[in-house]
């Protein structure tokens, strides 16, 4: 036989009896004035690093240099490819990260000569390998 026990209140909690009574008046918060002053040069930056991408494209276009990469990489010389990549004459610097399967290149590129750091970077992911 079971029994059901009568509670004189509901086991959950109820909402409100009216609307409005937990809410509080919104917040507004004040928000500083927009500058894009660091992102226009950012912008320009990346315009500088997308072409000099293309020229590091263009180059990686030529077969004789391809191989000297390649075998470089499998030798594990990254000097070498440090050098080899310099040939091209960017001017923007670039990291260069290689595995069996793939090389990374990394340019970087400044928005202001004063400012040490990096505002913006094109990570170039090509696969030459399985």
């Amino acid at each position: 036989m079971m029994y059901y026990y009568h509670y004189p209140y509901p086991p959950y909690p109820q909402p409100p009896a009216y609307p409005g009574y937990y809410l509080y008046p919104p917040v507004t918060r004040q928000y500083p004035q927009v500058d894009v002053n660091i992102f226009t040069k950012s912008i320009k930056s990346y315009r500088l690093l997308m072409d000099q991408g293309s020229i590091l494209l263009d180059r990686l276009g030529d077969e004789d240099f391809d191989v000297k990469l390649m075998s470089f990489a499998q030798q594990g010389n990254k000097t070498e490819i440090d050098k080899l990549i310099k040939t091209i004459g960017l001017k923007v610097p670039v990291e260069t990260k290689y595995t069996p399967t793939g090389i990374t290149f990394e340019l970087t590129a400044h928005p202001d000569p004063s400012s040490p750091v990096s505002c913006c970077t094109l990570s170039v992911h090509m696969k030459w390998g399985n």
